[in-house]
């Protein structure tokens, strides 16, 4: 997908009578029928096309009204299987309508320069990665006439599209490669394209905008890396941003051109051939825009076209030096977003769009920035495409979950602030469609906003702030919490002033004031604000004191001990431990952080904790720590791991003991029955070499439900589990695939029938084969 730290030319008609191929009608020159076309306009005043342009920090439509770009990504056109993932199990029609149903008002679609350059010079084929039962209408189509289908639904259901060059490479770690051009792509190939694909679509108003290219990276010592000054040099990709958006906006003018940063920029007084790590600013890969203050991308006489996109994620993606330490909303805006790119926003230089950003809840640290960032964006109408749709995104997950049609509702809540809403409807960026679909009970038009029937504003402020009270002090900060205020749609945060002066933003009803005065008493008030921008009247003032510098309690409590578990489910653990000691001087243990996996997951203030939400027979790690209320911590406590119950919903365990047999074993102490012998000390692993597979006979047909994948530390990135019942195996149905995988355990819900399953480990995460201590099949 993202950071670790962090497509064509000439198409060629496939039918020779050049038919429109089973579907609403686009012809061989990419021009669509009345049908595709035809919409029912509600208001005259509205423009008959929507193509959007820029006016500072704004995009607006073409009658200058502002819109607010807000939706998703949704990859697998930049893979291998150069289609989107994901249409191996589910619906292409129902993820889509789904979107447009939640908010979704335009996708950003990664897409591969080698499959443009395919596309252009008539190779596009039909994918194998399209489960056709479950896409009758995808049956015989190549993966150009999918993307032109899927483009028709999208304008059926007010959605626009993206178009992100995501790898030059069709490559599912293409992203990895620092640059634009790579092996037999070159630069001038890049450039082109671009040209072709924007010729191709010029006429339809779905496909609104072109993201040059997805996170140019590359640190100091590297080589090649992107690098951005005023040169014309290959590698600077300003040059290159500028020279891709002047050849697109000649094609055509009115799509939007949006420009990532990199990784690096040098400090004042260094130059790019300083290999000195302290010379300069390191970001995100695509996150670094302070090179556009000193040499901003010149479009020439279409710059109102230009958009820049920084990228930014969370520690669970890694764990940046920001993120380390007592860090909050504030600091990150300060110390990371300000710098690096928001300043562009606030300076109205041009308006943002976040390509991605996203990750798994935690409820620690990822969720923490998550957070922060959502509120960023709400409260500044920052337009933005959130990582991911994909479930099989390994370092962030997605919002569908791995059956590819149940949405993870938590993480959904998150997102839906920062989604266009007015008077409790979601807000299309068409003109005359409202977000899903003409009949749509959940979505409005754009003529609707600005000329129609627009739906009354929501002006009823959230409930006051109660309950203010402090939590924590010490000689330089004061931790608050309040209760929870409530909103006839929603509350998306909180404000906190310290008497007149407001000091920061909380998305929770709780926040740390640092850097104060020891020995003084502050005023403290709190007001709520929903996602209209209303806020709620004041609190009642809370008066609390910073202890005196000499009073300091900096001494941590005790480690807590006895962490038992008193309970275990399919999905969830219950733990409990002792008491922790505090200092006499201090003020008692005010809380504990439970981590799981050395993650926090929560804070309670008793000393038991049901952790919910977890994966069936998959071993968790948890340790304790305790906090007193001068903000010491202790030490974690001794791990305990705690394995998760077998779903009992998801049949009986049907592979343990049975045949198994591979395409090769490392060693004969390696063999693959050892996945099989429900031993975790043992393992089957394969030779160094990729494309391996273990296949396990299960005496009969069964219904499949359940897959557990226990790897070992060489695991497969990229793998499928498949079923057959063909005694020479020659065909398999796919019942799970990923090109993200991460190791650990994998626990797939998965539903097929077969006598024979097998892992075909595709591509391998190090540089030796894969292996697996325990491959488990559930089912009946």
């Amino acid at each position: 997908m993202t950071n670790p730290l962090a497509a064509a030319p000439s198409y060629v008609n496939p039918d020779p009578a050049g038919r429109v191929n089973g579907y609403s009608g686009r012809d061989s020159a990419g021009n669509t029928s009345s049908a595709v076309n035809a919409r029912t306009k509600t208001t005259a005043a509205a423009p008959a096309t929507d193509w959007l342009h820029t006016e500072g920090n704004q995009i607006v439509d073409e009658d200058g009204n502002k819109v607010w770009l807000t939706g998703t990504n949704w990859f697998g056109f930049n893979a291998t299987e150069r289609v989107f993932h994901g249409l191996w199990s589910g619906n292409i029609t129902d993820i889509t309508k789904a979107m447009a149903d939640r908010g979704i008002n335009i996708v950003r679609v990664p897409i591969s320069t080698q499959l443009l350059l395919e596309w252009k010079n008539g190779q596009a084929a039909v994918p194998s990665g399209v489960n056709t039962y479950a896409n009758p209408e995808l049956d015989g189509l190549t993966t150009l006439e999918v993307f032109d289908y899927w483009l028709d639904l999208c304008e059926q259901y007010g959605v626009k599209v993206m178009l992100d060059v995501h790898s030059a490479e069709a490559d599912n770690s293409g992203h990895v490669y620092p640059v634009w051009w790579k092996g037999t792509i070159t630069t001038e190939q890049f450039y082109s394209a671009w040209e072709w694909v924007t010729a191709r679509y010029k006429d339809n108003d779905t496909l609104v905008a072109m993201d040059v290219k997805n996170e140019p990276h590359g640190k100091h010592t590297e080589s090649p890396r992107a690098k951005w000054d005023g040169s014309t040099d290959q590698d600077n990709f300003k040059y290159a941003c500028e020279t891709a958006g002047k050849r697109i906006l000649a094609v055509n003018p009115h799509v939007l051109v949006l420009c990532e940063g990199i990784e690096i920029y040098p400090k004042d007084g260094t130059s790019w051939s300083s290999r000195n790590e302290s010379d300069y600013h390191f970001n995100w890969w695509g996150g670094n825009l302070r090179g556009a203050r000193d040499h901003p991308v010149d479009l020439g006489a279409n710059s109102d076209q230009l958009v820049y996109s920084p990228h930014d994620y969370g520690p669970l993606v890694y764990q940046q030096p920001w993120f380390q330490g007592d860090w909050n909303r504030t600091t990150l805006e300060r110390d990371v977003w300000d710098p690096n790119w928001l300043y562009l926003h606030k300076e109205n230089v041009s308006p943002l769009l976040i390509g991605e950003w996203g990750g798994f809840l935690d409820n620690g640290p990822n969720q923490k920035w998550m957070t922060a960032l959502r509120d960023l964006i709400a409260e500044n109408k920052i337009h933005q495409t959130f990582w991911c749709l994909n479930p099989n995104s390994g370092d962030t997950g997605g919002l569908l979950l791995n059956d590819w049609k149940s949405w993870d509702e938590a993480k959904y809540a998150l997102l839906k602030p920062a989604l266009w809403q007015s008077g409790g409807k979601f807000v299309s960026l068409d003109h005359q469609v409202r977000l899903g679909g003409t009949n749509s009970t959940t979505g409005i038009s754009l003529a609707d906003l600005y000329g129609g029937e627009q739906p009354a504003e929501d002006k009823q402020a959230p409930s006051t702030p109660v309950g203010v009270k402090s939590t924590a002090r010490s000689s330089t900060s004061i931790t608050l919490a309040w209760t929870a205020s409530t909103d006839n749609a929603a509350v998306t945060g909180y404000e906190v002033y310290r008497g007149a002066t407001k000091v920061g933003t909380a998305a929770t009803p709780t926040f740390t004031d640092t850097g104060l005065t020891p020995g003084t008493t502050y005023s403290y008030t709190v007001r709520a604000r929903d996602a209209a921008g209303n806020l709620s009247p004041a609190s009642t003032p809370l008066k609390v004191g910073t202890q005196a510098g000499g009073e300091d309690d900096t001494t941590p409590p005790g480690v807590p001990t006895g962490l038992t578990s008193t309970g275990r489910t399919a999905s969830s653990v219950s733990l409990k431990w002792d008491a922790a000691s505090d200092n006499s001087a201090g003020s008692g243990v005010a809380e504990y952080a439970l981590l799981r996996d050395g993650v926090q997951v929560a804070t309670v203030t008793g000393t038991t904790y049901t952790d919910p939400g977890l994966t069936a027979d998959t071993r968790y790690s948890y340790t304790v720590k305790a906090k007193d209320t001068a903000g010491n911590t202790s030490a974690a406590s001794t791990a305990l791991s705690v394995t998760t119950s077998a779903s009992g919903s998801n049949g009986t365990l049907l592979s343990q003991g049975r045949e198994a047999w591979a395409s090769s074993s490392e060693s004969g102490a390696n063999s693959p029955e050892k996945a099989v012998d429900g031993d975790n000390a043992t393992r089957w692993s394969s030779s160094f070499q990729d494309n391996q597979w273990i296949n396990i006979d299960l005496g009969s047909t069964k219904a499949v439900s359940r897959i557990v994948l226990d790897w070992e530390a060489a695991y497969a990135k990229g793998y499928r589990v498949q079923v057959s019942n063909d005694r020479t195996f020659a065909t398999w149905s796919d019942l799970y695939a990923t090109a993200d995988g991460d190791g650990g355990t994998d626990t797939l819900d998965v539903n097929g029938n077969g006598r024979y399953v097998r892992v075909l480990g595709q591509t391998r995460a190090t540089p030796y084969g894969i292996s697996l201590y325990e491959f488990k099949v559930y089912g009946r």
